[in-house]
């Protein structure tokens, strides 16, 4: 951020009512912390209508540290959707990301969309699934800085996917995380059966899992984040005293306490108050 877009950020806070306290760089033209006092809400929709390339976080500054992060894996830490990748190999690519993008934008089923195509799976020769993983699993740019810089200030870490735990648990290997939640595909033979183990890990699944994670460690509401991308996300984005949606879907984007549009997910560590050198090595 340069002083200009500062400034403009600084009047457009002012506008709304509120009283500036303080100004604090986090990291030269990267993050800024601007303090005051006001309407929070009024707030983040002023500096959201600003036109620009910065992403907005807008929340109280005594809790802004957070110790249970809950994430989602599809298009929020990894760069893709498994199973549209895992499609193509079966040659029906189009015909099942159709059916992906409309569940996460909310117009369908969850459950029923993922059972139905993972049905159109049938028959796949298992040795796809690792070919896919290693072919076309990204991680997500920041998102081994989040997760290892949290675990390493002492916050637990849940991934929790409506994928499949093929992909999930390599990944959140990868990344760092401490719990990995999704689903199980049926495989008979070297082959896929075309069927998901029940439950279907999906929204109310999510929710759960940041609920429990918080009873168990004992961590209070107010220290909680969660981050996703589609609708299935929204119960645990609203559950969490932080709901990020990630480049995300516009139903997630209308739940979420924040978005991220424009940066990757160390975003997150900023937000916190976290500055560069302080993160992991990730």
């Amino acid at each position: 951020m340069g002083q200009g877009d500062i400034s403009a950020a600084q009047d457009c806070i002012s506008e709304t009512g509120a009283t500036i306290t303080g100004i604090a760089e986090l990291e030269a033209g990267k993050a800024t912390d601007i303090f005051f006092d006001g309407d929070r809400a009024a707030v983040r929709a002023a500096l959201q209508a600003v036109p620009g390339t910065h992403d907005v976080v807008v929340q109280a500054q005594t809790t802004r540290e957070k110790k249970l992060l809950v994430a989602d894996m599809d298009s929020t830490m990894i760069t893709i959707e498994c199973i549209d990748e895992l499609a193509d190999y079966a040659g029906i690519k189009a015909q099942i990301a159709d059916v992906t993008e409309r569940a996460m934008r909310g117009e369908l089923d969850f459950a029923e969309a993922l059972r139905a195509r993972v049905a159109l799976l049938t028959d796949l020769d298992e040795a796809k699934i690792d070919l896919c993983r290693a072919e076309r699993v990204k991680i997500m740019p920041g998102a081994k800085a989040l997760v290892q810089t949290m675990v390493a200030r002492g916050a637990k870490t849940v991934l929790v996917s409506g994928g499949f735990t093929r992909f999930a648990d390599p990944v959140g290997a990868e990344i760092g995380f401490q719990k990995v939640v999704a689903n199980v595909l049926g495989l008979a033979n070297g082959r896929l059966t075309g069927t998901v183990a029940d439950p279907i890990v999906d929204s109310a699944r999510k929710q759960q899992e940041l609920e429990a994670a918080m009873a168990v460690h004992g961590i209070a509401a107010d220290r909680t984040m969660a981050v996703g991308d589609g609708a299935n996300d929204i119960p645990m984005i609203q559950a969490a005293s932080l709901g990020i949606a990630y480049h995300a879907k516009e139903k997630a984007r209308a739940a979420a306490d924040a978005e991220i549009r424009h940066g990757d997910l160390s975003v997150l560590l900023y937000a916190q108050g976290i500055k560069r050198q302080d993160w992991g090595n990730a």
